[in-house]
Formats: structure tokens, C-alpha cells, sequence
């Protein structure tokens, strides 16, 4: 019983602990039909899971975990229903994570790499996106859907 008891210990308790290999401090702003938020946030990293923590007044008010599902603290869902929750439901599914990542979006399209980055601009019927990655952070905005996603060091 007692080996029982601490396999089931060990097996629980590595699950729950997550070593992340990148830890930053940055300044956040979302507007999106589901979250308005202007502050600081923890973007950590690792091989497979990315977490975004917002915090106000030093408080932590939301927790979103991307892997092969995004949690949130209203409950895991897939990256598409995600996307139609809390963005755009056209928006593809690898979208948030690409934006936290620094990564291009939309697989690339209408790339503009430049000195210090790249920008991407997006328009069909669904958006019209300004999408932009540089030294001093990410910059996202959908005109047509009134959304904005920004990160930028706390230190700038």
C-alpha cells in the first residue's frame, strides 16, 4: 500500500510542475470581444507549452496555457474555439501562439521582412490585419474585427 501511495504522490506531482525555459516580464495590452487588459504579464516558455499571466496591481487576474489545447481560467478548449471565444473565428488556429512566439502569422502571407524584424499585413472579408515584430516587441491589429494585441519590454 504505501508503494501504492507513493507512485500514485510521485505520478500527480510531476504533472503539476512545470519547469519553464524562458521567463519575461512584459507589458501586455489585449482588446479583444472577451478581454481588455493594459498592464503587466509573464510570458513563459518551454519546448511545448507556453503560459501568458496577466496581472493588475500585482495581482494575477488571468492565466492562459497554450500546448495542444489553451486553457484559461474558464476551462480548456481547442486553439479554433479558443480563437472564436476570444479573437476571431477565421483567425487560424496557431495565431495566439505565433503572436506570444514572435512568429509570422498566416503562414507567412504578404511577409515583409525589414532590418529589425518583419510585418505582415492581412486583408480578405473576414480582417485587416497590421501584424508587426520587431526589437521592441509585438504589435497585432485587426481593424476589421477591433482587436489589439501588444507586448512590449518592460523596460522600454
Amino acid at each position: 500500500m504505501k508503494h501504492i501511495l507513493l507512485i500514485f504522490t510521485l505520478f500527480f506531482t510531476a504533472c503539476s510542475i512545470k519547469n519553464y525555459e524562458h521567463t519575461q516580464t512584459k507589458i501586455i495590452t489585449i482588446k479583444s470581444p472577451k478581454i481588455k487588459f493594459s498592464d503587466a504579464g509573464y510570458l513563459r516558455n518551454s519546448g511545448k507549452t507556453i503560459e501568458l499571466e496577466l496581472f493588475i496591481a500585482g495581482k494575477s487576474i488571468e492565466k492562459i496555457v497554450i500546448n495542444h489545447m489553451v486553457c484559461t481560467s474558464e476551462g480548456c478548449m481547442s486553439k479554433s474555439g479558443f480563437n472564436k471565444d476570444y479573437l476571431h473565428s477565421s483567425y487560424p488556429d496557431d495565431t495566439m501562439q505565433n503572436m506570444l512566439l514572435s512568429r509570422m502569422i498566416y503562414d507567412g502571407a504578404n511577409l515583409s521582412k525589414n532590418s529589425d524584424g518583419f510585418e505582415q499585413s492581412i486583408k480578405n472579408d473576414d480582417v485587416d490585419i497590421i501584424y508587426r515584430v520587431d526589437s521592441h516587441g509585438v504589435f497585432f491589429k485587426d481593424r476589421a474585427n477591433g482587436i489589439i494585441f501588444k507586448i512590449k519590454d518592460l523596460d522600454e
